[in-house]
């Protein structure tokens, strides 16, 4: 059985639905910190989504200053990233990263953005997101369900919601794996957080990433709070490496992926990553702000 919520969508990739426009959002370079001005040039950018301003979470002023300004320009907080290792070898360290983490949550639910996000966490002891086999493991499974209701239950959030990213190396790592977690975490606040690109680790995966966005979309479409944006090329050699580039520039189907995107319920952001600087940054936009006129979806911007 399909957790609560999910079950009624189970045939939404094959049925008609309301199609409203996409918020995209990215990082802004060289702008100030003051929230209205913050604010004012996601918009000359043509963004109305944004990743969550620098702010502490005991700054109450700042926190309700960020609020008001992007409410009042109508720029979506689309995620507060909270990028740690939960399952840190390190007992001290994994106890300090489960309070940022769970702060992180806080903060969201403060400043009004969709979610907190991080990945559940690796057993790598060098690199804090890297693979090992325990990753894939009924011991990591329940450490990250533990894990996600500490930090649900410790915020007992509203609004906001709680998400790991799924990853290629590390549960979950797949949409039937989400809908595990989901149901093992049984929490409102448990949601997903959408980044395909980190679910091709295959090339079976990679040449049927269409049937994997709508597998996604199928699956998990009721509970998506947020989603990243790149592209995926296969550079070639020995052996498989996919590398991150700019979005129309690598073998993503963005027309499924805005098509799916534009149909879900809740005015669901798509924030660009992991670019080389503004320029690579504003290339993705206009690809989806095309890709979106192309399917005559609606990619929300300005310019």
């Amino acid at each position: 059985m399909l957790p609560k919520g999910i079950a009624a969508s189970a045939q939404a990739g094959q049925q008609k639905a309301k199609v409203s426009p996409v918020r995209i959002g990215a990082p802004v370079f060289g702008a100030s910190q003051d929230p209205e001005v913050l604010a004012l040039a996601h918009r000359k950018l043509g963004y109305r989504a944004a990743y969550c301003p620098a702010v502490q979470l005991d700054d109450k002023q700042r926190i309700q200053e960020i609020s008001r300004a992007f409410g009042k320009h109508d720029v979506v907080i689309a995620e507060v990233g909270r990028w740690v290792n939960l399952l840190d070898a390190d007992p001290a360290k994994r106890a300090a990263n489960l309070k940022t983490v769970t702060d992180g949550l806080a903060l969201a639910e403060a400043v009004g953005a969709r979610c907190c996000v991080d990945i559940a966490g690796s057993y790598n002891r060098e690199v804090w997101y890297g693979p090992h086999p325990k990753n894939l493991s009924k011991e990591f499974f329940d450490a990250a369900v533990e894990n996600a209701r500490k930090i649900i239950d410790a915020v007992k959030p509203k609004r906001a919601k709680f998400c790991y990213e799924m990853m290629g190396w590390a549960l979950p790592d797949s949409p039937d794996a989400y809908l595990e977690m989901i149901k093992a975490v049984d929490r409102e606040a448990f949601a997903v957080h959408l980044d395909p690109c980190n679910l091709i680790n295959s090339p079976r995966r990679f040449y049927d990433n269409t049937k994997l966005l709508n597998e996604c979309f199928d699956k998990l479409g009721p509970r998506i709070a947020s989603c990243h944006a790149k592209d995926l090329r296969w550079e070639v050699e020995m052996n498989v490496h996919f590398r991150e580039v700019p979005l129309g520039t690598g073998a993503l189907d963005y027309r499924t992926y805005l098509k799916r995107l534009a149909s879900l319920p809740g005015d669901v952001p798509l924030m660009i990553e992991h670019m080389r600087g503004a320029e690579e940054y504003d290339k993705s936009r206009l690809c989806s702000t095309k890709t979106g006129s192309f399917l005559k979806i609606g990619v929300e911007n300005d310019r």
